[in-house]
């Protein structure tokens, strides 16, 4: 189970993020491609959300997409995370949001590896 929502005015979010972790996070932003800290990462570990330091990914589920962002099959916990259409851009898409801070992390879309057939796409 999730622990108690975290409400912060976004002054407080602006404080605690730099320039671009608040655009990507709270205005729900996209890192520009190839460049992010975690897209050729390779290290063995656990992904930490920025906003709150919670569990997300682990490196064993993480993998080469090839896309321009870091790409993984599975989360840590299912209901750590909410699905939300996203017809932004022209797009239909699915966004995923970190229920903890309402945070957005990426999308999620139905054309990932084996076994679960979906990759999360992270900014």
């Amino acid at each position: 189970m999730i622990a108690k929502k975290i409400i912060k005015t976004e002054a407080e979010w602006k404080s605690q993020l730099s320039e671009e972790a608040y655009f990507v996070c709270r205005q729900k932003g996209t890192e520009t491609p190839f460049s992010g800290k975690y897209y050729k990462y390779r290290e063995n570990g656990i992904y930490s959300y920025i906003c709150c330091g919670n569990e997300l990914f682990s490196s064993e589920n993480k993998y080469d997409s090839g896309s321009d962002w870091p790409s993984f099959f599975k989360v840590i916990r299912n209901e750590a995370i909410e699905e939300q259409e996203d017809n932004s851009y022209n797009m239909k898409r699915i966004e995923i949001i970190y229920k903890k801070c309402s945070a957005h992390l990426g999308h999620v879309f139905q054309n990932g590896s084996k076994p679960k057939g979906h990759r999360y796409c992270v900014s």
